[in-house]
């Protein structure tokens, strides 16, 4: 197959679109810099707290909508062992944005916070807060990887090159023009991603649904045709596992740094609930066309096309499957447009990501804890230098799997299950907690999680669950909502911990005061007793 080099050239173009608005974006934020009251590495991580609605809308919105969401519901639907009931991102993302909107907001904002790791630092001291920072870091170096193997994949569908090279010159890109501008960057090209992605796959909706090649699609959501049919099922049995997966995507986002900098950067309170709401509403709208294209993809006979036979799913490549229904379903002048729209805008989350683990390393771990006098020049140097080795990370788990949806999954997971707890207490149960009781419940939800396992990534398990359904390859198959389970259990913990200290503390500390009274006591009766004795012998 030779190269399409006008897909490449759309590409090309749609690249140096973003590029363009990344530059600028970065000199709007040196002139920000000069007006702004706050610090120049403010300006970097939250926008000098004085974003545009209207862009902070898109950001947000663009923010969760990126390569893992877009790709990653057209592999779900695609799918003939999951379908559109296991396609819970819409609904899911949608409910975390509200969750955010009415309860986080307010006792972030309160204080002027910068990053999520501030309150921890404010309450349990630097490194405690430093080390509670490592789950939230491989989230987003997770989360980063997501992203990077959708564009990778994406690029590598349409110029036939390998997918590592694809991913290298993708990640550049994102790199590049968010080193640049910092906040202002990624949210400024956000608006142009967003918009990208909304005209370029809306446009190929109707094409893809009109393909000879693809039977009736709403016959093929309930009858076998070419696969399983694409609405998929809900056993009984699996009920658990649909919930952990729904509270997962729709509890753990409120763990990113991303979300924060988001409703840090605008002016009020007020703004920044909109900007929730708002993208709350926006986030299932801009997940249809996704949802389509995969139903679609799942009635389509690939083997009429030029695609060939085997199908997608049988030569491993569901990841991949929105842009090759894009190049194979379309007329060519409509997929050179979705494919070239779709490459540009799925790196909106991962410029976000890059910038929120380079805002806590500048801020929290370099100014905070490793050279408190830096000044404003070099924490912005460390951040730059951080977003760059974060991409360099992010890119080579990238070059490991094709599957988007898998390290959207597991991203998700790892924040769920060790941060979610975390933050839950530090916002509403300050006053029960402490130091000693989060370091306990980071500990334990880590142990936790490695007993389980994750076959996904090659962790074996070695803690038995109940509902536990013994595979042929003798790995367990996870029923029980054990994320969800580790999320309860660690929150208890830290509580628990926490109060038994603070009794020990209590104990230690009225035993030391009975034991200086007496001895107090002792020393007046001592003195007493001397006094009485020099007394008599005059």
């Amino acid at each position: 197959m030779a190269v399409n080099w006008l897909g490449l050239l759309s590409i090309g173009v749609f690249y140096m679109i973003i590029l363009a608005t990344g530059i600028w974006a970065s000199r709007k934020a040196k002139y920000e810099e000069k007006k702004s009251p706050g610090s120049r590495s403010e300006v970097a991580m939250v926008g000098g707290r004085n974003l545009n609605i209207i862009v902070s809308i898109f950001t947000m919105t663009a923010t969760w909508v990126g390569g893992g969401y877009i790709l990653g519901n057209a592999e779900v639907v695609y799918d003939p062992t999951k379908g559109l009931v296991w396609a819970i991102g819409p609904f899911a993302f949608a409910m975390n944005l509200v969750l955010g909107g009415l309860f986080f907001i307010k006792p972030m904002r309160s204080k002027n916070y910068v990053t999520l790791m501030d309150p921890f630092q404010e309450k349990y001291g630097n490194t405690v807060g430093a080390v509670l920072f490592i789950p939230a870091l491989l989230g987003d170096i997770l989360w980063v990887a997501c992203i990077l193997g959708a564009l990778g994949g994406t690029v590598s569908v349409v110029m036939d090159i390998s997918s590592s090279l694809a991913v290298g010159i993708s990640a550049s890109v994102a790199i590049l023009y968010t080193l640049m501008g910092g906040l202002y960057s990624v949210a400024y090209t956000d608006v142009i991603q967003l918009s990208f992605m909304l005209l370029g796959l809306w446009l190929c909706v109707p094409f893809i649904m009109t393909s000879p090649s693809s039977a009736n699609f709403t016959v093929a959501a309930v009858t076998t045709l070419y696969q399983e049919p694409w609405l998929g099922k809900l056993e009984p049995k699996d009920t658990g596992r649909w919930i952990d997966d729904l509270l997962l995507l729709g509890i753990g986002g409120i763990c990113y740094q991303a979300f924060y900098q988001r409703v840090l950067s605008t002016a009020t309170d007020a703004q920044a609930k909109i900007t929730c709401f708002a993208a709350a509403v926006l986030c299932p709208i801009l997940g249809i066309p996704s949802l389509i294209i995969g139903a679609v993809a799942a009635s389509t006979n690939w083997n009429q096309t030029t695609y060939g036979s085997p199908s997608p799913y049988e030569q491993g490549r569901a990841g991949m499957i929105l842009p090759i229904a894009l190049q194979h379903l379309c007329p060519f002048y409509i997929s050179v447009v979705g494919i070239g729209s779709l490459a540009a805008s799925v790196m909106s989350s991962a410029d976000s990501a890059l910038l929120s683990a380079a805002s806590q390393l500048g801020r929290n771990v370099f100014k905070n804890i490793i050279y408190k006098q830096a000044s404003e020049k070099t924490i912005l140097m460390v951040v730059k230098v951080s977003v760059l080795l974060c991409g360099l990370m992010g890119t080579a788990l990238a070059m490991t799997t094709s599957s988007v949806h898998l390290f959207w999954v597991v991203s998700a997971d790892v924040l769920y299950s060790m941060m979610s707890p975390q933050v839950t207490c530090i916002f509403f149960l300050s006053r029960w907690v402490n130091q000693y009781g989060a370091c306990s419940g980071f500990v334990l939800a880590i142990l936790l999680r490695a007993l389980v396992g994750e076959p996904l990534i090659g962790l074996p398990d070695f803690l038995p669950l109940p509902w536990d359904k013994i595979q042929e390859d003798g790995q367990r198959h996870r029923l029980f909502p054990f994320r969800t389970a580790i999320m309860l259990v660690t929150t208890g913990t830290i509580i628990l911990v926490s109060q038994l200290t603070e009794c020990l503390k209590r104990l230690l500390k009225s035993d030391a005061e009975r034991n200086r009274n007496a001895y107090d006591l002792a020393k007046i009766q001592t003195d007493g007793e001397e006094s009485e004795k020099l007394n008599n012998e005059h």
